[in-house]
């Protein structure tokens, strides 16, 4: 079995009035050295989202969510932070801000299993943290 790899996860989380500090989380960015993995999931929950902030700019939103996916992927298409080396496209996009999208403290974890994947440890954060369970 492969060793485990480490790695550094933020929560991207959507705050429609700062000064009230209220939030629901959208998405995680993860972050893995050993692999050369930067990547980040968003799935943002609309409805949740409107009945926090009725008057908010969903296309706006959407708009800096998305800039997160394009900075971890780099290259020419992903703007001037998107060309820099990914460890400081990952500390650009972890870094403490007042904006409508923030990303909370950066927490550390474990690539395990037989196939320690960064891709699947992201997918598993998602799965805990940003998406609500409704009972069936």
């Amino acid at each position: 079995m492969p060793a485990p790899s480490s790695f550094d996860y933020a929560i991207i989380r959507v705050v429609p009035r700062v000064e009230r500090e209220e939030f629901i989380n959208a998405g995680v960015v993860l972050f893995c050295t050993t692999q050369r993995f930067l990547g980040a999931r968003v799935e943002l929950d609309e409805a949740r989202l409107k009945a926090l902030a009725p008057d908010v700019d969903l296309e706006a939103v959407r708009g800096h969510l998305e800039s997160f996916r394009r900075v971890c992927e780099g290259g020419k298409d992903s703007g001037p932070i998107g060309r820099l080396p990914q460890k400081e496209r990952w500390h650009w996009l972890v870094a403490p801000r007042s904006t409508i999208i923030q990303t909370g403290p950066v927490h550390s974890g474990l690539c395990q299993g037989p196939s320690p994947e960064p891709g699947q440890a992201l997918e598993h954060l998602l799965d805990t943290v940003v998406r609500v369970k409704r009972p069936a």
